[in-house]
């Protein structure tokens, strides 16, 4: 399940340079795509519905030290408004993490991964209705082909209501487009850096599942629960610590500042396919004529729904230029606009979002 950071700008790159980025670049960056599909199975193996605070706090105990250490000048180097705005963020993440994790124990992890990837159509609707603006018809047909996907796939059994694992995750989808729209709104995190913003989110995070851990009747403590770990137990927890938060959101540093986000976008929005195709070819998860056909539904659904709304805005943003340029005085006004801080959008900040469980 994902940690969201913000995007980190993009450093131009000569086209060579590029070119070679794209023959080998891309592989670590598919990789991550392919960790954070399978995130969903390694969450279900690790995770009972007693256990999911207490993972959830051993889990980022093990990834905060490491981007604390790493970051630290940068940590320091954050205002008070700073540290209170990546807070208040962080109570949301926690919120989405226990939404998912709840969810992913109680439904497939097939399900989990797809279902999820209704983020990706969820803020740029909620976005459109921020700002007034209205989306194109294709997005609009797209976002419907993915929510009649979603209802196909929950119901692979026969006609029959979402389980509560099905709920959990598409409120859990919700509690992300709310995350993506505060992250590019909030005055107070603007100028932030990604890696500071990200800890301090995490940070706040482990706070809220260790007082939730500390409630009675809301299952088992960290300590009693990593007591209970086998083996495989451990080897789940530590690839969700390892790879699909540090390696993944590393990768994801280092590429965004070597070609355009929206490459490294395009390759990891292929999460929710190899999401699909892990708990099918591992899990056993078997959905049925109408789930597999609720699968692609949302698979295209949310392919087509990202490319029309990417469209949108870049025209918006052509428009917004050519605008600028062509008033009077307003030479240069263009570039200020896009690199001023904060300046990116919802959509944007969804594109630099780290996915997975």
């Amino acid at each position: 399940m994902r940690s969201p950071v913000p995007r980190s700008p993009a450093v131009p790159v000569a086209s060579g340079r590029f070119s070679r980025f794209s023959r080998f670049g891309d592989v670590p960056v598919l990789l991550v795509a392919v960790v954070w599909g399978s995130s969903y199975l390694a969450a279900k193996g690790v995770t009972t519905a007693d256990t999911v605070s207490a993972v959830l706090v051993l889990r980022f105990a093990v990834v905060l030290p490491v981007l604390a250490a790493v970051g630290w000048r940068r940590l320091r180097a954050l205002s008070g408004t700073q540290w209170r705005g990546a807070g208040v963020l962080g109570l949301v993440l926690a919120g989405i993490f226990l939404l998912e994790t709840y969810g992913v124990v109680h439904t497939s992890a097939t399900n989990a991964g797809l279902i999820i990837s209704l983020t990706m159509v969820f803020t740029p609707l909620a976005e459109s209705r921020a700002r007034g603006v209205r989306l194109p018809g294709a997005f609009v047909a797209a976002a419907g082909l993915s929510v009649l996907g979603v209802a196909l796939l929950t119901q692979g059994a026969g006609f029959t209501a979402p389980s509560g694992g099905d709920l959990l995750m598409l409120g859990a989808a919700v509690a992300r487009t709310v995350h993506v729209l505060a992250m590019a709104r909030m005055e107070s995190v603007r100028g932030a850096d990604a890696l500071s913003l990200t800890t301090v989110q995490l940070g706040a995070a482990v706070v809220v599942f260790a007082l939730v851990s500390a409630v009675p009747g809301t299952g088992a403590s960290p300590w009693a629960a990593a007591a209970d770990f086998d083996a495989g137990d451990w080897a789940r927890l530590l690839y969700l610590s390892v790879f699909c938060t540090l390696f993944a959101f590393f990768v994801q540093m280092w590429a965004v500042r070597r070609t355009s986000p929206s490459r490294v976008s395009l390759l990891l929005g292929t999460e929710p396919v190899w999401a699909a195709a892990v708990g099918i070819a591992l899990a056993g998860d078997r959905p049925g004529l109408p789930g597999l056909a609720g699968a692609v539904l949302v698979l295209v659904g949310t392919g087509w729904g990202r490319s029309a709304a990417d469209r949108g805005r870049t025209a918006a943003e052509t428009s917004d230029t050519t605008a600028a340029r062509t008033a009077p005085g307003a030479a240069g006004a263009g570039t200020a606009a896009r690199t001023a801080p904060g300046a990116a959008t919802a959509a944007e900040a969804c594109d630099g979002a780290s996915p997975g469980l």
